[in-house]
């Protein structure tokens, strides 16, 4: 083997180690209460290949969607998922996740900005725009969840340039006086690293939600091919491996009351987008 050849080889090796890309293989591990390797999977049309959120809404048994770069809402029925409506809400940005609070959306865009609307009369919309400015500009943002105990929406980083390597910084947004609190939270990378038996790893998270059955909060990686299970003060408590399989490039998370998990994967070229559909069941246990 060259010197040349045998270097590069190296140097993706570390790569792949920093991020913890050694995940994906093999079959999934399961949080208690579900099975990640057998779900119920709803393909959905070319228009959704780049889906980037969930909020489930159960007075119509639906969730709704948005996709990166359109500026515009989906409704998919879960029972009928063939039957999809949508609605433009602002011009193309690249939005990256959403939280439905009462009867008002939240959007999350990849820069650190909150875009609220609700609809009103005759399908026209009030909207505001609510930028984090605090933090300055080249920062990437993939996460929008709402904690119900703190009455907050929470938007976490996915690579803040006021982080560093061995945290990531979250953001709580009050919906009431439509300001950040500070200081944000922090979530411990090497905590993570230290649940996946790693001396350092590079975490980019990419969605998650609050489960409405233990109040843990689940946070999934695209890159690295992991779900994180951490506490209301963002302790990570447990990692998952999620196989590429299933798991293509999960991009979006949310919960039933029941306890049923949606997640939602890009299409990544290769094949429908598509959400799965997780059941919670008391009898399965971790790891099956």
């Amino acid at each position: 083997m060259g010197y040349k050849l045998f270097t590069s080889l190296l140097a993706l090796l570390l790569l792949l180690d920093t991020y913890g890309c050694s995940f994906g293989k093999g079959k999934s591990e399961s949080p208690e209460g579900y099975d990640f390797n057998h779900p119920e999977v709803i393909k959905l049309p070319s228009e959704l290949d780049e889906i980037s959120g969930l909020a489930y809404y159960a007075p119509d048994t639906c969730v709704f969607a948005i996709v990166d770069e359109a500026g515009l809402l989906y409704k998919i029925y879960l029972n009928n998922p063939k039957n999809i409506e949508k609605w433009k809400f602002a011009p193309r940005s690249d939005y990256e996740d959403l939280v439905l609070l009462d009867s008002t959306f939240y959007v999350l865009s990849s820069e650190g900005r909150i875009v609220s609307f609700k609809f009103i009369a005759n399908d026209t919309l009030a909207l505001h725009d609510q930028p984090l400015k605090s933090i300055g500009k080249g920062n990437e943002f993939e996460i929008l969840y709402y904690d119900p105990k703190a009455a907050r929406i929470v938007m976490m980083c996915k690579d803040c340039e006021m982080d560093k390597k061995k945290e990531l910084s979250a953001f709580q947004f009050d919906p009431g006086s439509k300001n950040f609190e500070h200081p944000p939270l922090k979530l411990n990378v090497s905590r993570i690293a230290e649940l996946v038996d790693k001396h350092k790893m590079k975490f980019k998270p990419s969605a998650a939600a609050i489960s409405p059955l233990t109040g843990e909060l689940f946070i999934i990686s695209s890159i690295n091919k992991m779900l994180v299970v951490a506490d209301e003060g963002l302790h990570a408590k447990k990692v998952y491996h999620l196989s590429r399989k299933e798991f293509k490039q999960p991009e979006g998370l949310t919960f039933l009351p029941n306890g049923d998990l949606l997640i939602s994967n890009e299409s990544a070229d290769n094949g429908a987008a598509n959400i799965l559909i997780f059941r919670y069941e008391k009898t399965i246990r971790k790891d099956k």
